[in-house]
Parts: C-alpha cells; structure tokens; sequence
C-alpha cells in the first residue's frame, strides 16, 4: 500500500507569517504612546517605596524611643503602616479607576 501525500496551497499555523498583518501601512503612523502612562508608573513606584521603607522605619523608630526595646509591639506597628499603605493604594487604585471611566463618559457625551 502506498500512502497518498497531500498537496495543499495553504500555508498551515506555523507556516504563516503573521508580522505582515501587524506592521502599519506607509501612510498610517505607528502608535509609539507607551501602554501605561507615566503618572500610573510614578504613583507605582510611590507606593512600592512606601510599602518597602514604610514598615522598616517605623519598625526601627518605634523599637527603641516607643516601646523601649520591645519587638512585638515595634512589629505590631510595622505591619499596621503595611495595611495603611495597603489601603492607601487600594483607595487611590479605585479613585483613579472611577476618574478614567468619567473622562470616557465625557468624551463619549462630546461626539454625540
């Protein structure tokens, strides 16, 4: 028995070469404008460093002027200010999030 080779035009998944549908046309810009805008970046890095020096500090200020050497209550306050900053971010996350969708409502008011 010979076995029959199937001849087919179509290029298969791994064939195709899907950067052809992707690059803009000469005639139209490619959009160069990053993913995340920079303010979104620096309130990250804000609250990173807040989360990272926040706790320790406290931690080591509170240690020994505070609670006079006692390490569990100096812990204790280095994870309170961990949840303050917490939910700090958590509440500016969703006040950014609520401004972003009126900005689009407003845009959408404007067209029509």
């Amino acid at each position: 028995m010979t076995s029959r080779r199937i001849v087919s035009n179509e290029k298969n998944l791994l064939e195709k070469d899907d950067s052809n549908d992707r690059t803009p046309s000469a005639s139209e810009k490619s959009n160069i404008t990053p993913a995340v805008p920079a303010a979104v970046i620096f309130k990250l890095l804000g609250f990173t460093a807040a989360m990272v020096g926040g706790p320790i500090g406290m931690y080591f200020l509170t240690l020994n002027t505070i609670f006079r050497g006692n390490s569990t209550w100096a812990g204790a306050t280095a994870a309170f200010t961990a949840n303050l900053v917490l939910i700090a971010y958590v509440i500016v996350a969703m006040k950014e999030d609520r401004s972003d969708k009126l900005i689009a409502e407003e845009r959408e008011k404007k067209k029509r």
